[in-house]
């Protein structure tokens, strides 16, 4: 486990000499002393990038150049993924084989953004049509700069390559601060990069906590770019200060997602995608659909099957063989979450299964996995995210009422429909205000697909071709290719 920032090519001891606790959530104990970078370490991050960016030419690198690069890092990746899987699990908790498809989507992503880089050599510039044939213009694509990625602790590497590989293959630089709960696979990638020969300055790797660290990128004025994926109320406060130097920013922020489950699905295929869409990596999944709306003709067998099987879901460290749910990532977080269901029992909602620690854990962030039923509409539990393995269900009759109460709410990342009716399945797709939606299933991501959401869930998008426009600006060239047009300024003067 790595002890040292990685600044400008070099590994680095923080210029205060801080470090921060690695717990392993599933036994409480500390497992290793991260170093707590400063805003001085900052300092020095953001100006090998600018350096990186502005005089040492990566930003006018080629894109197969840096498609290589890409590869190296994405080869890196997979190399170890074992050992990145296994500290995933040390530092978060979730299972070993969510770990492992983690870090196997990471490295993927890295090999998708290297072939986007490569098409950017013929792609970068556009003729555009104008309306007066004196002068020619074109549209050319650029790096953004340099770019602060700010990520989150659900998805460690993963997150950190959705904004690592597309950064880097615009031809931007990057500082990125992991969270702090989880640091270690972040910093291994600095390793990678290393091992990849990345040039340095083009990727900075600074952990620590937000409040310091993340404060510090967000308000840098030699930060071009902020990325960030985490709470709205961080989200928010993010954009006012990126407002002041009027930083480009992408926020990719929480979620209180619906699923719609008409009476004509298979109940036993809904009940598979209602615990995939809210207890994968113990429910702490921005996206993860947590509202889940029944027709009322189903509403009591679905629900019955839904509590049978959520009943039988194995809990345990995640490096147990055969463990479907973890604990969760923090002894803070899993005080919140136990918060929100005494919560929602306070307003009168019932739990139908789970709710509390799990019987023989006394050490480790364990929670059931919980179904809440009777759930007030205007109860917290309702409409505001909790980021746990819970999950509030309630009937519906009609399909005009699922949609209003799917779209009441202030979010809108994501949103699932079952239904065995494919037209009735993409209209009410059409009608979701969500910028993800699922149709008979719920979660599936992938690389080539953008990835964001509607309202207060965030701005812009990322993966795809939509993530690599994030850092990449236009600008217009236009030239004149003809005479003088009008000659205004070498007219004689009129005689007097």
């Amino acid at each position: 486990m790595r002890n040292e920032l990685y600044i400008d090519g070099r590994w680095v001891k923080p210029m205060n000499g801080g470090t921060f606790h690695v717990i392993n959530p599933a036994t409480e104990e500390i497992i290793h002393a991260a170093p707590a970078a400063s805003p001085e370490d900052v300092e020095v991050a953001v100006a090998a990038a600018r350096r990186a960016f502005d005089k040492d030419g990566w930003s006018r690198t080629s894109g197969r150049q840096r498609a290589e690069y890409l590869r190296r890092i994405a080869s890196g990746i997979r190399a170890r993924l074992g050992e990145l899987s296994r500290l995933e699990v040390l530092d978060n908790g979730k299972p070993l084989p969510e770990a492992e498809w983690d870090i196997g989507d990471a490295a993927g992503c890295f090999d998708y953004y290297a072939d986007l880089a490569a098409k950017l050599d013929n792609d970068s510039e556009e003729e555009v049509l104008l309306s007066d044939g004196r002068f020619l213009s074109k549209a050319v694509k650029e790096p953004v700069g340099v770019a602060g990625a700010i990520i989150p602790w659900n998805y460690p590497l993963l997150m950190a390559a959705w904004k690592v590989a597309p950064a880097l293959a615009a031809g931007c630089t990057m500082v990125l601060k992991p969270a702090e709960l989880t640091s270690l696979t972040a910093l291994e990638l600095g390793a990678i990069a290393e091992e990849a020969g990345l040039p340095p300055g083009v990727l900075n790797i600074v952990t620590g906590s937000g409040s310091v660290v993340g404060q510090a990128i967000v308000e840098h004025k030699d930060v071009d770019k902020l990325a960030f994926t985490g709470s709205g109320p961080v989200g928010s406060a993010i954009m006012k200060t990126a407002a002041r130097d009027i930083k480009r920013v992408s926020l990719e922020l929480g979620g209180k997602s619906p699923f719609v489950v008409f009476g004509d699905a298979d109940i036993e295929e809904a009940v598979e995608w209602i615990m995939f869409g809210i207890f994968w990596n113990q429910g702490q999944v921005c996206s993860a659909t947590s509202r889940v709306l029944v027709e009322a003709s189903i509403y009591d067998r679905l629900l019955a099957r839904l509590v049978e099987a959520t009943r039988n879901i194995k809990i345990g460290d995640g490096l147990e063989e055969g463990v479907l749910l973890g604990p969760l990532v923090s002894r803070k977080q899993h005080q919140q979450v136990s918060a929100a269901i005494e919560a929602a029992k306070a307003t009168g909602a019932t739990v139908a299964c789970g709710g509390k620690r799990p019987a023989g854990f006394e050490k480790g962030y364990f929670l059931e996995p919980t179904i809440l039923v009777d759930v007030p509409l205007e109860s917290d539990a309702w409409r505001e995210e909790i980021f746990g393995p819970v999950v509030c269900i309630r009937p519906f009759e009609t399909e005009e009422e699922a949609i209003e109460l799917a779209n009441d709410t202030r979010f809108g990342l994501a949103a699932a429909v079952m239904s065995s009716d494919d037209l009735r399945a993409e209209r009410v797709a059409k009608a979701f205000r969500a910028g993800i939606v699922w149709i008979n299933c719920s979660q599936p991501t992938f690389t080539e697909a953008p990835w964001g959401g509607y309202k207060e869930s965030g701005i812009g998008r990322e993966l795809g071709r939509w993530g690599l426009e994030n850092y990449l600006e236009t600008k217009q060239i236009t030239r004149f290719v003809s005479e003088v047009p009008w000659g205004w300024y070498l007219k004689p003067a009129a005689a007097e």
